[in-house]
């Protein structure tokens, strides 16, 4: 991400150059504290990094499930208007959830 070799990571973070080449092959899940190390030293945000490396979704789609959600138990909606509800809201947000 910001063209740095190992050795120069690994000076950055204070990590073993051996630890983060494992962690780089996947041989290894660095630790909470490795992670902001990394994150400090590209100069990304910890969250950014998590999702760059798929380990948490992006927040907006946290946002679309949890909105998706709400709309499926709200039950002062006939069902109908929940569909009906869902297809609008995934029109605007562009979402691709699985449908109810």
């Amino acid at each position: 991400m910001a063209n740095l070799l190992l050795r120069q990571l690994s000076v950055l973070t204070e990590v073993f150059n051996p630890y983060l080449s494992q962690v780089e092959r996947g041989l290894h899940e660095p630790s909470v504290r490795v992670f902001k190390s990394i994150s400090e030293a590209l100069n990304v945000s910890a969250e950014t990094l998590f999702e760059q490396t798929g380990l948490i979704s992006r927040a907006e789609d946290l946002d679309d499930e949890a909105t998706e959600q709400a709309i499926r138990a709200d039950r002062r909606l006939p069902e109908a208007q929940r569909r009906a509800l869902l297809e609008v809201y995934r029109s605007y947000v562009g979402g691709t959830q699985t449908q109810t």
